[in-house]
């Protein structure tokens, strides 16, 4: 019986796991899929509270991504790469190639709202070197 409720726990678990993972990446996406057609405001709903009172605006928010993350504002290829989690913290480390065929992998800083997933950070993490 202990056997078949820790199995029942561990498919519950996994099923919750893999349902956060597709919606945190569907908000990633969704986000990056607005700054695509220059839709300042409605990537600005998928930015946690914090990062919202931190800009203020969605053009201040808007600003600040076509100067900071210009391969976020206008990617080539979007890649996601596995969620990671630690106590009390969800990361989604995405691969982006932008538009001239420069590789960028980013870290996402994940919370949860009141009813869906939201950013509350973006970090570069590399930007690998091409060489022979």
């Amino acid at each position: 019986m202990r056997t078949l409720l820790f199995s029942l726990i561990l498919i519950v678990t996994g099923m919750s796991a893999r349902a956060d993972e597709a919606a945190i990446q569907s908000v990633i996406q969704s986000q990056i899929t607005a700054f695509k057609q220059d839709d300042f405001a409605t990537a600005f709903t998928y930015a946690s509270p914090t990062i919202r009172q931190l800009f203020g605006t969605p053009q201040q928010f808007g600003m600040m991504v076509r100067q900071g993350y210009p391969m976020v504002w206008r990617p080539g290829q979007v890649d996601f790469l596995p969620l990671k989690t630690e106590p009390n913290r969800t990361f989604q480390d995405v691969m982006i190639t932008d538009q001239t065929g420069v590789v960028h992998v980013l870290r996402y800083t994940m919370v949860e709202g009141e009813i869906s997933w939201k950013i509350n950070g973006v970090q570069v993490l590399q930007t690998p070197q091409v060489g022979a």
